[in-house]
């Protein structure tokens, strides 16, 4: 039988898993500084000096969209469903490749710092900060509540007596350990410091999943064709639903459709990844960049998605009871099994290297969401108001006291979604709720490539008004015969469709008008 949760959450690891774990910290924070040493202005501090390798930032990408929850989270999908949430990362793939033929070259026609000095160019300074603030809000509820979250499975795996400072409550300790550590390199390097790291961590939580799938079939007696056979006829190989719906489950069209336009957004609208493709030294390496993380992206998450599906297996067998804490807000009872699975069936040094795939996928998150604040709030808002008054020195000063700041926010929004349940709820909900709308604002971007700026601001703040009531009324509706919930997975094409529709409507009317 597993141990009890108490007894995971108290039991200390053992010297060899902290060896693994000390060495990755020490090892992670050293080549993070190495790499981003000599920085000289805000050039190499947000884009890298422009001579980062096209395949490290291809690995970048996806190891910044990549977050501790999606290594724990997507095994617990299979562990409880099937391979149906495959169907997502069809349009994921998709999106990459739309992105890398058509937003590129506008990425990379001269030298900008965020997508949304794009709007600037075409409409103006209105809709520049507009849509940089739609993002510094959106990511830093999202980034603090993902640190927040992030720190409770971490808590179990390293034990809640490792982060008994004084005794402060652990998931706080937790909370601040955590962002100290994917501070220190990003404050020093920039996102030079962050990509290669990003990098090394990719690797290092990639090599996790395959090693456990690797790991299991010697655990259950007939390997791997008796895991697949028991999966098999319990439909835990399923990943294909034909038909049409706005509701869950995950179909092939929310798939394909609805997974292209958040990837779209995510990917193109959002600087949390455009930021790493803004650093690329051409069109050619960007679009490379971008390939590469689209031929990444799929194996991955079917390296995870298998791992759930293998530990379900070797369970299966085993006739355990596995002992699962309360679901909470951003985190179900099932997202721990992974977690519970390393802990307790894995050997010494072996835990180690898994809590250390866990937690680089984490920190790269965390060292991403710095970087890209402090270079939005930098350089679309300071550096706009002041233009060339400061020199490149304060400038660089500044990003790396943004950078700073960004930090401490992180953390007391973590603090507060404890505290506080609505800020969970919010920050859960505003990145469906404002991507639409910054994704409709980048197409109006291409589509109308110069325009004023009122019908653009007009039509995003209408598509967030929108896509706020649509939330509002699947929560309040209580009526399942004649009442339809839109899955989150459908909102970001249904808010860029209404900005653009507004957006387009309103310059028309006011083009009628001659206003």
């Amino acid at each position: 039988m597993l141990t009890p949760l108490i007894g995971l959450a108290t039991t200390p690891l053992d010297t060899g898993d902290w060896v693994v774990i000390v060495l990755y910290l020490v090892g992670i924070i050293l080549i993070g500084a190495w790499f981003g040493r000599d920085q000289k202005n805000t050039r190499d501090y947000f884009l890298g000096s422009k001579d980062i390798p096209w395949w490290g930032i291809g690995l970048s990408i996806v190891a910044a969209e990549t977050s501790a929850l999606t290594i724990i989270g997507v095994p617990a999908i299979a562990y409880g469903n099937n391979l149906s949430f495959i169907q997502l990362i069809i349009g994921y793939v998709i999106a990459r490749i739309i992105l890398a033929v058509v937003m590129v070259p506008h990425y990379l026609k001269g030298e900008i710092y965020s997508p949304y000095e794009l709007f600037s160019r075409a409409f103006g300074a209105p809709a520049r900060k507009l849509a940089g603030a739609f993002f510094l809000i959106s990511e830093t509820l999202a980034a603090g509540v993902r640190v927040y979250v992030a720190c409770i499975p971490i808590r179990l795996m390293m034990g809640s007596t490792v982060f008994s400072f004084g005794g402060a409550d652990p998931i706080i300790s937790a909370i601040i350990l955590f962002v100290l550590l994917s501070l220190f390199y990003t404050y020093i390097g920039g996102v030079k410091a962050v990509i290669w790291t990003d990098a090394i961590q990719f690797i290092l939580f990639l090599g996790g999943g395959i090693f456990t799938l690797f790991y299991i079939p010697h655990l259950v007696n007939g390997g791997t064709a008796e895991i697949i056979k028991t999966a098999s006829k319990a439909g835990k190989l399923n990943w294909f639903v034909s038909g049409f719906s706005w509701e869950m489950p995950i179909n092939i069209w929310m798939g394909i459709i609805g997974g292209t336009f958040m990837v779209l957004s995510s990917h193109g609208a959002e600087q949390l990844i455009v930021q790493r493709v803004l650093a690329c030294k051409s069109v050619a390496d960007g679009r490379r960049a971008l390939t590469l993380s689209a031929l990444v992206i799929f194996p991955l998450f079917l390296v995870f998605l298998f791992t759930g599906i293998f530990i379900w297996a070797f369970y299966q067998q085993h006739s355990m009871a596995i002992p699962l804490p309360e679901s909470s807000p951003g985190i179900k009872s099932v997202d721990f099994i992974y977690p519970i699975f390393i802990l307790t069936e894995t050997p010494t040094y072996l835990r180690g290297f898994l809590i250390v795939a866990v937690l680089s996928a984490a920190m790269s998150s965390v060292s991403s969401a710095l970087t890209s604040l402090s270079s939005v709030s930098t350089m679309d808002f300071a550096k706009e108001m002041m233009g060339e008054k400061k020199s490149e020195s304060f400038y660089l000063r500044l990003s790396k006291a943004s950078t700073l700041f960004w930090a401490c926010f992180l953390v007391i929004v973590a603090y507060l979604s404890r505290k506080a349940p609505f800020v969970l709820d919010a920050a859960f909900k505003l990145r469906g709720l404002t991507s639409g709308a910054l994704l409709g604002g980048l197409i109006l971007v291409v589509w109308w490539k110069k325009g004023r700026p009122f019908p653009v601001i007009a039509g995003m703040c209408i598509s967030l008004l929108v896509m706020i009531g649509i939330s509002l009324w699947a929560e309040t509706s209580t009526d399942q015969n004649h009442h339809i919930k839109v899955a989150g997975y459908w909102f970001t094409m249904v808010g860029a469709i209404v900005t653009v529709i507004c957006a387009s409507t309103l310059r028309l009317f006011l083009h009628e008008r001659k206003l």
